[in-house]
């Protein structure tokens, strides 16, 4: 299974719902419809799209305290939605498990975002792990 592929599937999902209020589940089966993933795939996309929208106001406060500089509606879309993503995974899941979302959301960031994604989502996720 490829936690990555599942990874940037969740994302995509997530910023639909953000940009255009986008029915999750809609949004999740209108991808999958266009791009296989496993089950296992799936399911793993599917918990983290789950997990970032109900936790999305605990998560959103702690972007908002960690990017003093950048209020969550100033931020690029992209840049936001990969956060918030993986902001559920250090947040929401096994400990062990951080260090690995980090990782994925820089190569998402690097992928969709600017040139500046990178390093702007690595020092905020970097803060929130290290105040959990």
């Amino acid at each position: 299974m490829s936690r990555r592929k599942a990874r940037e599937f969740a994302f995509k999902v997530i910023f639909q719902v953000d940009q255009v209020q986008a029915d999750p589940r809609r949004a999740f089966e209108y991808l999958a419809a266009e791009q296989e993933l496993s089950e296992e795939e799936s399911g793993f996309s599917w918990q983290l799209i789950e997990g970032c929208l109900e936790n999305m106001p605990i998560i959103d406060e702690k972007l908002a305290s960690y990017s003093k500089d950048w209020a969550l509606n100033r931020m690029l879309s992209v840049d936001r939605n990969i956060m918030r993503m993986a902001s559920f995974e250090i947040l929401f899941t096994e400990p062990e498990q951080s260090i690995i979302a980090i990782d994925e959301a820089i190569e998402i960031a690097k992928k969709y975002g600017d040139k500046n994604s990178a390093g702007f989502v690595n020092a905020i996720l970097d803060r929130v792990l290290s105040e959990k």
